[in-house]
């Protein structure tokens, strides 16, 4: 048996869930002759209460960066892991995260780690419903020709919410309630999370230096109780689709609120969930649809990057 040392940035829900699931996955790091070794666990305040294995060693020091030989990153936010990694990185260890605003808006920093296939980020798109890794892999041998997506689900809740009766207001004010959206929702119901969840994606199939800034975002605050039920009537529905496609030269990315036929894949498969469509000319359209939030769906997607980086696949590698 061979121990890696493993330190975790952040103990939310997310961070909470990967202890659970690596301590619940024991066996399939045993089969690999893998010990699992927590040498920190980075949060603002040890003494809180938690929901964790017993022993977990709660820290806000994180000093025991020098001790880990891979990072798996959960704080959510910009300046706060960034400062954290990038020292760490340089230092040529890889790093685990569902950080999409990070990926998304600090790629210059990072993205010379991502080509040595140091970062690892299966969750920080559709959390446990894996598409950055076939976009990264198989996918490539086809030609790109269009993606269509929807990846809030917040924003799939509250229009939910709305074509049940209730008003923009309304159905914003119950998700918050529910947990689902942040105070002030303004990353979700804006559109941001999803712009930078696009990003990410095209930088897979469309250009590997893709700016966040080229993304155009329009949120669902304009979206009213009226539009929706017209959509109904006329047998659509309302949803914030992410959408890359060519034009001219170049690519176009836009993040709005779009009505589509009831039939269309999004509408179906996209009901409570997040879903994709992923077209290409060799492959045809493939439609990716699963849950993409919460916190040991997402977990599931950052052990499962562990898992390859043990057993030997590198991280995910952007377009070059």
């Amino acid at each position: 048996m061979r121990t890696v040392t493993v330190g975790l940035l952040g103990c939310g829900t997310v961070g909470q869930n990967v202890l659970r699931l690596l301590e619940r996955r024991r066996d399939i790091f045993s089969d690999l002759g893998v010990e699992i070794e927590l040498t920190g666990v980075l949060v603002r305040d040890p003494a809180k209460a938690r929901d964790v294995p017993p022993g977990t060693p709660l820290t806000s020091d994180p000093a025991f960066l020098q001790e880990s030989s891979v990072v798996i990153e959960a704080l959510g936010g910009i300046r706060e892991p960034l400062a954290l990694l990038l020292p760490y990185l340089r230092s040529g260890r890889p790093v685990i995260t569902a950080n999409k605003a990070l990926l998304a808006e600090c790629w210059d920093d990072l993205r010379g780690h991502a080509l040595a296939g140091r970062l690892y980020y299966e969750a920080s798109v559709m959390a446990g419903t894996p598409v950055i890794g076939p976009m990264s892999t198989v996918l490539r041998a086809s030609t790109f020709t269009r993606l269509q997506a929807v990846l809030n689900g917040t924003c799939n809740y509250v229009l939910t919410q709305m074509e049940a009766g209730k008003s923009y207001a309304e159905a914003l004010a119950q998700a918050q309630a529910l947990g689902y959206a942040e105070d002030p929702p303004t990353l979700d119901v804006g559109g941001f999370d999803t712009a930078h969840k696009l990003t990410v994606l095209a930088r897979f199939c469309a250009d590997g230096d893709f700016p966040y800034s080229a993304v155009e975002v329009q949120g669902i605050e304009g979206v009213t109780l009226e539009d929706v039920q017209e959509a109904g009537k006329a047998g659509e529905r309302y949803k914030l689709v992410a959408e890359l496609r060519p034009e001219g030269q170049g690519w176009h990315a836009r993040v709005s609120p779009q009505r589509l036929p009831v039939t269309h894949p999004l509408c179906n498969e996209a009901a409570s969930r997040n879903a994709l469509v992923y077209e290409g000319e060799e492959c045809g359209a493939l439609i990716f649809a699963g849950g993409g939030a919460g916190g040991m769906v997402t977990a599931s997607a950052m052990v499962g990057d562990l898992l390859d980086l043990l057993i030997g696949f590198p991280g995910h590698v952007p377009l070059h």
